[in-house]
């Protein structure tokens, strides 16, 4: 199990907390909790070792295009950069629209 961190810059406060995915063969979990910090803390714990490189360049994209400020626990089991992509998006839109995510 390798444990990574990153942090990206941010000035707006997510909403709400999300939980979105389930860890399994080929997918991930991300729960993400609002945060006054000023920045996104991104922690992932994965089973794939090696991809440091490849995870920081995702998230660098995906917090290029969203300026999020949020606690970011990311549960990998293998998941290809498109899944990520998409369950971060996922997650940040139940963030965002807190009406949808009490439900």
């Amino acid at each position: 199990m390798e444990k990574l961190s990153f942090r990206f810059p941010a000035t707006q406060t997510l909403e709400s907390n999300a939980h979105v995915g389930v860890v399994g063969s080929g997918d991930l979990e991300i729960l993400m909790e609002p945060s006054e910090q000023g920045y996104a803390d991104v922690t992932v714990r994965t089973g794939t070792t090696g991809f440091n490189q490849i995870w920081k360049t995702v998230l660098e994209r995906f917090f290029s295009n969203n300026d999020v400020s949020a606690i970011i626990k990311i549960n990998d089991f293998g998941a290809t950069p498109g899944v990520v992509s998409l369950r971060l998006s996922q997650a940040l839109e139940v963030g965002r629209n807190a009406g949808y995510a009490k439900k």
